[in-house]
């Protein structure tokens, strides 16, 4: 945890789950971790994680490899990269959000296509019954 007294400028890379209510300058990494910024954290860094859950200020841009969660108290002003991305009511977000769910995508095409291919159809060809 970095407490709400402590200032850091630079670069931190964390090997666990991170929970910052300070103040950071640079950039944060946890490949597969979590990072919270608490309520009193404030950022201007770039954030990479597993899971980014923000409860404070961030100016930066967010990359998270699983989720980013945007608070009630959260306010980001950055770019938002994810799968899942949620903004909680009252949150306070400026910038882009880029959802990409990875190889999910074509699997889902391909299946809907299958489904439609053996579908019967919907509407009988010329034949009408009311007349």
């Amino acid at each position: 945890m970095i407490g709400p007294t402590v200032v850091i400028e630079g670069k931190i890379v964390s090997g666990e789950n991170l929970v910052v209510e300070g103040s950071v300058s640079g950039s944060i990494s946890a490949k597969g971790h979590e990072v919270t910024v608490g309520a009193a954290g404030k950022l201007k860094a770039d954030i990479s994680a597993k899971v980014v859950r923000v409860e404070g200020s961030v100016q930066g841009d967010i990359s998270g490899v699983e989720k980013v969660i945007i608070s009630k108290t959260g306010n980001v002003l950055g770019n938002i990269d994810a799968p899942r991305v949620t903004l909680e009511d009252g949150a306070k977000f400026k910038g882009s959000i880029e959802m990409d769910p990875g190889d999910t995508a074509p699997a889902k095409e391909s299946a809907a296509k299958s489904v439609v291919k053996d579908s019967a159809p919907l509407f009988d060809s010329g034949k009408s019954k009311a007349s």
